[in-house]
């Protein structure tokens, strides 16, 4: 069955859309730390790269999975710098740049993981005996043909 385009582009800025509220939460959350761990980075690049998954997993198209990542990396530019009142949601720290690179790891990952569906299905079917046998074959139980391996022809 064949998606139309209207349908495609729709769920392409659905996808976005999704893309966008994923990224901006784990932009706000990704510099929560919990005594040495970083709870917000590994929180937000779990939900950050479920959701590229799932999209990718539920639509069988990367043009949507790389609309949700767009979203995810637009929002987080979008948000990172200056605000009007001074502050930064994304400071330059080694958390910030760990953040910025680790998104769009997530989704270069997502958008070149191969498709499997495409792959040719593999049988594992008996090939068919096409020669005849011969005066000095024996045939087995199992339909397995024995030939005389000592060279003497009849």
């Amino acid at each position: 069955m064949r998606i139309g385009w209207i349908s495609r582009v729709l769920s392409w800025i659905a996808a976005a859309l999704v893309g966008g509220v994923f990224g901006v939460a784990g932009t706000i959350g990704h510099s929560l730390m919990w005594g040495p761990v970083p709870v917000g980075l590994l929180v937000g690049a779990i939900a950050c790269g479920s959701i590229l998954v799932a999209i990718r997993a539920l639509t069988h198209d990367r043009g949507a999975t790389l609309a949700s990542g767009l979203g995810m990396l637009g929002m987080l530019v979008l948000i990172s710098g200056v605000g009007p009142g001074g502050s930064v949601v994304v400071q330059d720290s080694l958390s910030g740049r760990i953040w910025t690179y680790l998104v769009a790891g997530l989704v270069l990952l997502a958008v070149a993981w191969p498709s499997f569906r495409r792959l040719p299905v593999r049988t594992d079917a008996p090939a068919e005996r096409t020669e005849a046998p011969d005066a000095t074959a024996t045939a087995t139980r199992d339909g397995a043909i024995l030939r005389d391996r000592t060279g003497s022809e009849t």
